[in-house]
């Protein structure tokens, strides 16, 4: 009798992880979906609400701009409330805020997006520590599958956006509240979840008092940076590739599947890089190829040739995924413990985000400042070489001590 109830439970903690992972896929496919859809319907918004180029930047702007303030807090939300409910409640925010940005109008547009942002935020950093938890022998595996479907559903976000746009009485409203059905699937699939006892779900604290060290840590400051202007990078695209490849005679719908491209050559990247860099002794040279790899696609879309653009999108996207997955390995293969890791994801994450949030708009506004794109194209290859300064520097064999220093390991 008690073998066939060990048995039944075995089963039964089987198939609950299982489920588990499927949630954890489909929250996942919701956290650059919502965001990338955008991109491609950029200037449909801008036309039909009159909008400068800075202020449409804005609405890719304000989600990072709560990524970068609510990061901190996640953690401790997650403490009091539980992580599976917090994350049940950010996917319930999430559709909430899809529905509001489609279908209120102007001043609910910007409502909606932040609402988004927030509820974004809290799976960017509470399902990395719920892999942990509940996969600690296959964290590298779940996080791999997680982000290979974030980034596939944001790739379909921005190569599916005008044609959905495109269908009769759809509009970029609708194809922008098309989301909300992943919103609404990944929620009921949540479900299940919230029957776990709050005991199994709280957190390590991402802010104790160790933490403030680490803002003196130039290692750190090295991290957060590259974490930061690689983020600038890729969202500055989301938001604005369409518009610049428009300028060279790309079609609204050739170029929302050129921005597709885009993230779909990252899929795959993100997914190996984490495996390759955890091998290595350090990783500066991968680092250092991935911003080469950035200021190679940059050059490319500067010079506008129409047989280098797709080479060169094809590049930002590679570079884009390996700065990424780089930018999340540093947490962990550059702290000594866990609550060095909690410490050191909110700081990349909350000053990177802020860092990130500034490219939409900073680009836009200096478009409309000297209507070519030759310029802002200028400051994001400055900028691919200060990322690659930092990650070489973030690629050293080094670990953030207790102290306000670093120490080589051993």
């Amino acid at each position: 009798m008690s073998k066939n109830t060990t048995s039944l439970e075995n089963t039964s903690s089987h198939q609950a992880h299982w489920f588990l992972l499927l949630g954890i896929i489909l929250v996942g496919a919701n956290l650059r979906a919502p965001l990338t859809s955008v991109g491609a319907l950029i200037s449909f918004i801008r036309d039909d609400l009159s909008l400068s180029h800075a202020v449409a930047g804005s609405i890719t702007t304000l989600p990072l701009l709560a990524f970068a303030l609510l990061s901190p807090f996640a953690p401790k939300l997650a403490n009091r409330f539980g992580m599976e409910k917090t994350i049940f409640f950010s996917l319930l925010l999430l559709m909430i805020g899809l529905i509001v940005r489609s279908f209120f109008g102007t001043s609910f547009l910007f409502i909606g997006t932040i609402m988004i942002g927030m509820a974004i935020s809290m799976g960017n950093v509470l399902l990395p520590g719920l892999i942990k938890m509940n996969f600690p022998l296959k964290i590298g595996f779940v996080t791999g599958i997680y982000a290979v479907f974030m980034n596939l559903f944001g790739a379909f976000g921005s190569g599916l956006s005008v044609p959905i746009a495109s269908i009769k009485g759809v509009g970029w409203k609708g194809s922008l509240a098309f989301w909300t059905i992943l919103a609404i699937i990944a929620l009921l699939f949540w479900i299940p979840q919230l029957r776990k006892p709050s005991e199994s779900v709280k957190v390590v604290k991402a802010s104790g008092q160790k933490g403030k060290s680490i803002w003196h840590s130039p290692l750190a400051w090295h991290i957060t940076i590259f974490m930061g202007l690689q983020s600038l990078i890729f969202y500055t695209f989301i938001t604005w590739l369409p518009e610049i490849l428009q300028t060279h005679g790309y079609s609204s719908s050739a170029s929302g599947w050129m921005l597709f491209l885009m993230q779909f050559a990252l899929i795959p990247v993100t997914f190996i890089i984490p495996v390759v860099a955890e091998k290595m002794k350090d990783q500066k040279v991968i680092s250092g190829i991935t911003a080469f790899f950035f200021m190679a696609g940059i050059v490319g879309l500067f010079l506008g040739s129409k047989l280098l653009i797709p080479l060169s999108v094809i590049l930002i996207g590679i570079a884009a995924g390996s700065a990424f997955s780089l930018a999340m390995m540093f947490f962990s293969l550059r702290t000594s413990s866990g609550q060095e890791a909690a410490e050191m994801s909110g700081m990349a994450q909350s000053f990177g985000y802020l860092l990130a949030a500034v490219g939409p708009m900073l680009f836009g506004g200096l478009h409309d400042l000297f209507h070519s794109w030759k310029i802002p194209l200028l400051l994001l290859f400055l900028l691919a070489m200060v990322i690659f300064i930092t990650g070489v520097n973030a690629g050293k064999s080094k670990v953030i001590s207790d102290s306000t220093t670093t120490r080589k390991l051993a």
